[in-house]
């Protein structure tokens, strides 16, 4: 559970966080989702995936992992949910076999990280998801169009550099 005993999942762009970075994820996009995949999962599964505004961020254990244990007062893991589109869904073939909920419409557990393939644009995946969730939701994107639409459908909005520096962390 997150704050105050309400889940947190945080939804990542997954075109807007990769083309934040040049590292060549042009050339080959499905790689490129992959790496990113293989990198949040590692983060979520570290405990370092704190929210700017979570009490842990500020305390000097906020290196520590997180777990469901602490107090109300503190967040634990996040969910995540990763949503890809175009060319980058052919990462999903070789990611790790899709949980039996694998529509991403359901809570992602503190910790997990799900992928969803977006039929059509990744914008109205996105959307769909964060209308569905329960609980906090929290998108990475830059997208401005993007950003306006979570918002009206609930969430909360950080910048594809906050990730991007948890992944360096």
């Amino acid at each position: 559970m997150g704050i105050g005993g309400q889940q947190v999942t945080i939804v990542v762009d997954v075109a807007n966080v990769m083309g934040s970075r040049p590292d060549g994820w042009w050339r080959d996009r499905p790689g490129a989702a992959v790496r990113l995949h293989d990198e949040i999962v590692r983060l979520a599964q570290s405990g370092r995936a704190i929210l700017p505004d979570s009490p842990a961020a500020d305390s000097p254990a906020a290196d520590s992992p997180v777990t469901d244990e602490a107090g109300p007062e503190q967040a634990s893991e996040p969910g995540f949910v990763m949503v890809l589109e175009g060319a980058a869904r052919a990462a999903a073939a070789r990611l790790p076999a899709a949980e039996p909920d694998a529509d991403g419409t359901g809570p992602a557990r503190p910790g997990e990280v799900r992928v969803v393939q977006a039929r059509g644009s990744g914008d109205d995946a996105i959307v769909a998801v964060v209308r569905e969730l329960p609980g906090r939701r929290v998108v990475v994107t830059a997208d401005r169009e993007l950003r306006a639409r979570c918002v009206a459908a609930g969430a909360e909005i950080l910048g594809p550099g906050w990730l991007l520096g948890l992944l360096r962390g």
